[in-house]
Parts: C-alpha cells; sequence; structure tokens
C-alpha cells in the first residue's frame, strides 16, 4: 500500500483507537481523526462531549487533523429505535452489530471516502486481508464477532491497526507515545449509548410490567421487570424473594412473553428452547460456506467455538444450543477466517 494514502482513523477518545491512530501515522500514511458523533437521548447524561474532548487532545498530542463526522441521525434510526422495536418484539438485539453496520462502516465509510480517504481505520480486535474478514490475534478481546455484516467491497476500504496485537501489547504502545488514554478504562455499555442500564433506556419506550420469576418447578420465587427485557442466559436485574440457605448463581432459561415470566436455574443449559438447528435471516456471507463442510460458530460473544455445518438458511451445530436468542447473531468461522453469519429467527 502506498504510504501516502489517506486513512480517516475513528477516534472515541478510548486507547484501542488512539493506538490505532499512532501506529498508522508512524507507518507513514496521511491520517486524520475522525471522531463519530453519535445520539444520546435527553434522560442519558451527555458523555460525547467528554470523549470528544479526549479524540481532539490525542489528535493534538500526535499532531494529526480533527474532524467530526454527524451520524446522530443514523444512529438514532438504526441502533437506538432498532433496540427498541426489536424489544418490542420479544427478541433480543444486539446493537454493537448494527453499530458496526450502519453507523462506523455505514455512514463514516460512506462520508470518509466522499471527503478523500482511501481507506478508514477503527480499533477493533480484528484482521483483514484481501477483502477477508479473520479473528483478532488476543481472543479475549476478538471483535470479530460484532463485524460479520461487512461485505468484502468494505473490507478492502477497512484497516484495523491493532488486530494483530494482545491489548496489553497496546497499552504499553500508548505508554510509549505519552498517550492520554493509555491508562484509560475500557467503555462499557451499548456502544455509544454510554455505561447505562438497558432495562433504564427501554423503560423510556416501552411500558414496564412486574411479572413473576418462576424456578422450573413452575413455583413462583421472584419478581422481575417486563419479561420482554430479559435474554436467556441473562443472571442480572430480577428479584429473588423465596431463598434457600445455599442458593447459588440464577440464570434466566426460559421467558413466557404472555404471561409475562421467566424462568430461572442453577444451571444455564436448562432451557426449555435447547435446540441444534438454528434458522437465521438478514444473513451476510464474506465468503460463502460450502453445504456439508464442518465449520464452527458462536451464537453469542466470546462463547466457545461449536462444530456446525450449513445448510441453506439453517446454521445445524453437531451440539445442542441452550441460549440460542431470537435477534441475537449467529457467527460462522473457518479457522481464523470469519466467513459472516445472520440473525437468529
Amino acid at each position: 500500500m502506498n504510504k501516502k494514502e489517506t486513512i480517516f482513523v475513528g477516534v472515541s477518545g478510548g486507547v484501542d483507537s488512539s493506538v490505532s491512530l499512532a501506529i498508522l501515522k508512524e507507518q507513514g500514511f496521511n491520517v486524520v481523526g475522525c471522531f463519530i458523533k453519535t445520539w444520546q437521548p435527553d434522560f442519558i447524561e451527555c458523555t460525547w462531549k467528554e470523549e470528544r474532548r479526549d479524540a481532539m487532545r490525542i489528535c493534538a498530542s500526535l499532531d494529526v487533523p480533527f474532524i467530526t463526522i454527524d451520524a446522530e441521525e443514523e444512529y438514532k434510526n438504526a441502533v437506538g429505535m432498532y433496540m427498541v422495536n426489536e424489544y418490542k418484539a420479544g427478541r433480543t438485539p444486539n446493537p454493537d452489530v448494527m453499530c458496526n453496520k450502519e453507523v462506523k462502516f455505514g455512514v463514516f465509510l460512506k462520508k470518509a471516502l466522499e471527503l478523500g480517504a482511501e481507506f478508514v481505520a477503527t480499533g477493533h480486535y480484528a484482521r483483514e486481508k484481501d477483502g477477508k474478514l479473520l479473528k483478532g490475534v488476543d481472543d479475549s478481546k476478538d471483535q470479530s464477532y460484532f463485524l460479520w455484516t461487512l461485505t468484502n467491497e468494505q473490507l478492502k476500504k477497512v484497516k484495523f491497526p491493532i488486530g494483530h496485537l494482545q491489548k496489553s501489547e497496546v497499552r504499553k504502545i500508548a505508554e510509549k507515545y505519552n498517550l492520554l488514554t493509555a491508562e484509560k478504562k475500557d467503555s462499557q455499555g451499548v456502544c455509544f449509548l454510554g455505561p447505562i442500564d438497558m432495562k433504564d433506556f427501554l423503560g423510556h419506550y416501552i411500558e414496564v410490567k412486574v411479572g413473576d420469576v418462576l424456578n422450573t418447578k413452575g413455583e413462583k420465587i421472584g419478581h422481575h421487570d417486563g419479561a420482554l427485557f430479559y435474554t436467556l442466559g441473562e443472571r442480572h436485574g430480577f428479584t429473588i424473594t423465596e431463598k434457600g440457605t445455599e442458593d447459588k448463581r440464577l440464570y434466566v432459561v426460559g421467558r413466557d412473553l404472555e404471561k409475562n415470566t421467566i424462568t430461572v436455574s442453577e444451571n444455564i443449559n436448562q432451557t426449555k428452547e435447547s435446540k441444534n438447528k438454528i434458522k437465521i435471516q438478514s444473513i451476510n456471507w464474506i465468503k460463502k460456506p460450502e453445504e456439508g463442510k464442518t465449520y464452527e460458530a458462536r451464537i453469542r460473544y466470546q462463547q466457545k467455538l461449536e462444530k456446525c455445518k450449513i445448510k441453506g438458511e439453517f446454521v445445524v451445530f453437531e451440539n445442542e444450543q441452550s441460549l440460542a436468542t431470537a435477534g441475537q447473531s449467529v457467527v460462522v468461522y473457518d479457522g481464523e477466517e470469519c466467513l459472516g453469519g445472520g440473525i437468529i429467527v
């Protein structure tokens, strides 16, 4: 790649994007730091201005041009309202997947190319090679799961400068450049919405209806804020009132939206919805899998990869999957390569 080519780098005010910017500048590219302004509803404490300030300071310390790209409208509609509508429909969406599709590699990529960039770069722990998407080297941070909606053409315009690094190495590089984000904690929460409680956010759009928490025998043992708000495998946000002397951690293993109940168990795999054949929709194959060939896939972030085969719109696992939740993503791998995936029906 010609080192004089221009790369617009998404800088969020965090350490990963800061180091991505520093690496590309050191490699000799024309880099521009870009803060992507997203939507925050009025009832959430404003955090984007502080993050933007940190991003500006990083760019100033590296002597890099800085611009702000406004993606507020796209983020509100394609991520925020998407989440609300999916929960209303009884599904559990994955906002990070949609944020990458519609914002970072949607409006950001489009506007960057319009403004003269040849490429965009982000601080994702993933790798790109000749239009292929590969897992990040740091297994504990690999984010390819959230990038399955990208296309070959998009990937040819994308760079992941830290995908070959361990998180500890990224921190050391930040220290080397005296970046103010070197010891900054990683952001938590939903993409750019900040560290908010999901139920608090949804409660502004969906009526909260208190319901019963049941054990696997169907006995009432507590209460919750509304079955719509919970996903299989969740272990927080409900209240147990019938406690024993040796209580263990409880997981949501079932939901009845009509009766507004959730069922919990000490065994996370005790869901009534276990199955090995999972139907998917909104399918995107970066590289189309061969029918009959054995691959690996996961149905939630950082889940252990499970062997499977692809049969049309179905992913057929060798083992039953107990936490397959409508609205979540199934992402398929061939070794290190992410082939793409789809949304669970």
